[in-house]
């Protein structure tokens, strides 16, 4: 009897859950049909896709439109490729996203643990800065990159995603640094310790999760940025997706759809991976911040 009266219990809750499953089902492979569309054809000769049907996996497998798009596309003027446009990119956001986060932790610890008069109204001013627009900072950004000889190198779009990303990094580790334990700061500074052993001894080893939190956010925020590094870049120092712009755009004739899809897979590979091995670090570290927030 005891069973009868817990089926009517248990049925709905299996059709809740499957319904609920079916229905992610149907987001996830809607949100993944792009990203098939373009595995599919980039694994495609030109000629078969422009017989149509760009669903249908390819009747010939090539890699070659791989190649082209890494090593010989037409990119403006010059058959270079998207590899030097990669390693630019790369010398962007290894040193923009190591020195915002390093400056966001240390003004999460200021205005936390070494609190001072107005230290309120600054940090409200920081985090205005992450409300403002791109549109609205290109030309004062401009004219400080002329004035300190750096604009159009990839010194100056480090300098621009550094000074952009700040308001953010310190917000994520304000929030996280907020109820870290006071009494282990003053105990540390009792013993001796001053400003940067208490940071690098005590704050920042039990920052992991934040620290992951902002270097995810920060990259992916640097990598996939296109106003900036078409603004500010020069041919030799455009990033990846500037150079990824030009090749679609580039008037050279025949338009090789193949070798823009591969191109298109190479520029979002790196955020794809990122999210992919280290996507649940991610959350982890947004929600251990919300708790301390």
């Amino acid at each position: 009897m005891s069973s009868s009266s817990r089926a009517p219990v248990v049925a709905p809750n299996r059709v809740l859950r499957a319904c609920l499953y079916a229905t992610l089902l149907v987001f996830a492979v809607y949100y993944l049909l792009p990203l098939y569309v373009m595995v599919m054809n980039s694994l495609k000769t030109l000629d078969e896709i422009r017989q149509g049907n760009m669903l249908a996996p390819p009747r010939e497998w090539t890699v070659k439109p791989w190649g082209d798009a890494w090593s010989r596309a037409q990119i403006g003027v010059e058959a270079t490729g998207l590899r030097p446009y990669f390693i630019n990119s790369v010398l962007m956001v290894v040193p923009a996203v190591t020195i915002s986060t390093v400056l966001g932790a240390l003004n999460g610890y200021v205005l936390t643990k070494w609190t001072f008069r107005g230290a309120n109204v600054v940090f409200a001013l920081i985090l205005l800065s992450c409300f403002i627009p791109f549109q609205i900072v290109l030309i004062p950004s401009a004219r400080v990159l002329g004035f300190l000889g750096i604009s159009g190198t990839t010194a100056g779009l480090v300098l621009i995603h550094i000074a952009y990303g700040i308001g953010f990094t310190t917000l994520f580790f304000r929030n996280y640094y907020a109820s870290f334990p006071t009494e282990l700061i003053r105990a540390a500074q009792i013993d001796g310790a001053g400003f940067f052993r208490i940071f690098w001894s005590i704050l920042l080893p039990s920052s992991g999760p934040i620290l992951a939190v902002s270097a995810i956010w920060q990259f992916t925020n640097i990598w996939n940025d296109f106003l900036f590094g078409a603004s500010f870049g020069d041919f030799d120092s455009i990033p990846m997706t500037v150079a990824l712009n030009n090749l679609v755009s580039s008037s050279s004739g025949v338009k090789e759809y193949n070798v823009h899809f591969a191109g298109a897979i190479l520029a979002a590979l790196p955020t794809l991976l990122v999210y992919v091995l280290s996507g649940r670090y991610f959350v982890r570290g947004l929600t251990a911040g919300a708790v301390k927030g």
